[in-house]
């Protein structure tokens, strides 16, 4: 039963994930409840904390990548720190909508947060925009990686509690 649980919860982790939700975290306190209730008999502190690692480098990959991708496509520092604060207010903004108003909150965050900050220091709409889009694009590949981590997190859980 505790392992059914245990699938549930990094099944129900990784569905998270391209919302913009936690999932990565509900992955990882999943598998520490599963270590708990069955008393550490089968998964340690290794494989939790590998997962912990696994959740913080999502995370750091989430916010890196929009940033990267505005820089990349001509954007200044600016534009990265409007593509990182516009991504975590869209995504806050859109929780009212049901299903995807997260995800389409971070993504347009992103891109609106990236354009406005470059449009601030350059004054000049074009940059800006391009620079909005490498934020957007940025925000794309960063769930896509998210998403992968997810599915690492998965593994360490799934497979260091079967041994």
């Amino acid at each position: 039963m505790a392992y059914a649980l245990l699938v549930v919860g990094q099944i129900g982790g990784l569905l998270l994930v391209p919302f913009g939700l936690p999932g990565t975290w509900l992955q990882v306190l999943a598998l520490g409840l599963y270590a708990w209730v069955t008393d550490f008999t089968t998964v340690g502190w290794v494989p939790i904390a590998f997962a912990v690692l696994l959740a913080l480098a999502g995370e750091l990959v989430e916010f890196w990548l929009g940033a990267r991708y505005a820089q990349k496509y001509g954007g200044g520092k600016r534009a990265a720190w409007g593509a990182i604060l516009g991504g975590i207010a869209g995504a806050i903004m859109g929780v009212p909508v049901p299903v995807v108003g997260s995800v389409v909150g971070a993504f347009l965050g992103s891109f609106v947060g990236a354009a406005a900050f470059e449009l601030m220091g350059n004054r000049e709409m074009r940059p800006a925009l391009r620079a909005g889009w490498g934020a957007f694009i940025g925000r794309l590949l960063a769930t896509a990686a998210k998403a992968g981590i997810g599915v690492a997190i998965a593994a360490v859980a799934l497979l260091s509690a079967v041994r």
